[in-house]
């Protein structure tokens, strides 16, 4: 969790000197490199040495490094030694509907994470609809209605509730799938090709064109809203094109210019966030791990440019989700171990594995075995992001029901 180190009261026409300090891990007391420093109108990182200095009038500065849970401190502090806590993140999904301080589904979270290994959630700030779960002081997503299905009435003491557990939390934002958003703004809507009207896709829902900054400007103002109530992370969800042909956009319709509109996404995100001190994670479909350096699955996406602008990637290594004969295996959902350890494995020397954290199934096979998803399963795709050192995993359950036997160590 992110805590304060010192707060004292300054003179806001104090200039601040140059402010010199070291970082390190809370358990090994060894220095921490590349840690990031920042506030609104900087960014360092720390040297080889764990050291950093900068000078600064602003008070309140941020620490964040790869493993490490993220803290604030006041540059007017005399502490000259930052320690940072390792954290393997290990998050359960809670849904937009469970969010509520009320619901029994968070309480038998809470429970599941008290009793098990599991220390975060990743919980819905913007879904699939383009509905936020709390109210924002954003006027535009207000203005389309977007807070009128809320499920969150105190978002305040919703963070405070996790932060009193200690748990870690990351607020999953839908990017560019946003039913309300495009709907109120039909000039940058996808359509379609053949008509010009609004597409929508399989549930109906339509998309905003990841072209148009106008839809960067608007789910990144939500994500600053989601930062600045406390969330540790931001993890963007359909942070991509749609995997559909025939669609008509601002640009053409290219992997140059499909790849830049991405990355520029993700670098306008890092820049506007920096100064909340949040991590920043994507979601992406699973096979972004076994394509080649250039190739964008046709949405934008490749493992590099991804990484560019992001803390970690946040691949969908359902094993359902793979097609009969990926891996060589007729039905892949019947090896879960196999399916997370070579997808990850074929990836260790392109990022760094502590980068990764991979979203993992709690659910029932969704093809013709109909196969369920049991300890056993859940098991063994955990024991290979263990293996190859991950930054954790994050499971999903549709209904945020787990047993707590199955996430036992």
């Amino acid at each position: 969790m992110k805590k304060l180190f010192c707060t004292i009261l300054f003179s806001p026409l104090l200039v601040f000197a140059s402010f010199n300090a070291k970082i390190i891990d809370t358990i090994t007391l060894l220095p921490i490199k590349n840690a990031v420093i920042c506030n609104a109108k900087q960014e360092i990182k720390s040297d080889n040495n764990g050291l950093f200095s900068l000078n600064t009038q602003e008070g309140i500065l941020h620490i964040k490094a790869h493993g490490y849970r993220p803290i604030e401190f006041n540059a007017t502090t005399s502490k000259r030694v930052f320690k940072l806590q390792a954290i393997k993140i290990k998050a359960l999904y809670l849904t937009f509907w469970g969010a509520s301080n009320n619901s029994k589904t968070l309480k038998n979270l809470l429970f599941t994470i008290k009793k098990t290994q599991a220390n975060a959630i990743v919980v819905d700030v913007k879904n699939e609809f383009g509905s936020t779960s709390f109210l924002t002081s954003f006027k535009q997503a207000n203005s389309y209605g977007a807070h009128k299905q809320r499920t969150n009435r105190n978002i305040q003491k919703f963070i405070q509730t996790m932060r009193d557990n200690n748990i870690y939390t990351i607020a999953r934002i839908v990017t560019f799938k946003d039913e309300i958003q495009a709907t109120h703004n039909p000039e940058y809507a996808i359509k379609c090709d053949d008509n010009g009207s609004i597409w929508r896709n399989h549930d109906d829902i339509a998309w905003v064109d990841p072209f148009d900054k106008r839809s960067h400007t608007y789910t990144i103002e939500i994500a600053k809203e989601a930062a600045k109530v406390g969330f540790d992370e931001i993890n963007f969800d359909y942070i991509r094109f749609p995997a559909k042909s025939r669609l008509r956009y601002s640009k053409e319709n290219t992997k140059e210019n499909r790849i830049k509109a991405i990355t520029t996404f993700l670098s306008s995100a890092k820049e506007q966030l920096c100064q909340y001190g949040v991590f920043i994670s994507v979601s992406t479909y699973g096979n972004i791990l076994w394509g080649e350096k250039d190739d964008d699955n046709n949405i934008g996406q490749t493992l590099e440019s991804l990484a560019l602008h992001s803390d970690y990637i946040a691949p969908m290594l359902y094993p359902s989700g793979f097609a009969s004969g990926s891996f060589n295996f007729e039905y892949p959902a019947d090896h879960p171990y196999d399916v997370i350890y070579r997808s990850l494995n074929n990836i260790k020397n392109r990022i760094d594995l502590k980068r990764i954290r991979p979203w993992l199934q709690y659910f029932r096979d969704y093809k013709s075995k109909k196969k369920p998803y049991r300890r056993y399963e859940i098991q063994e795709q955990i024991f290979p992001t263990k293996q190859l050192q991950t930054n954790g995993w994050m499971m999903w359950s549709p209904s945020s029901k787990y047993y707590i036997g199955y996430i036992l160590p």
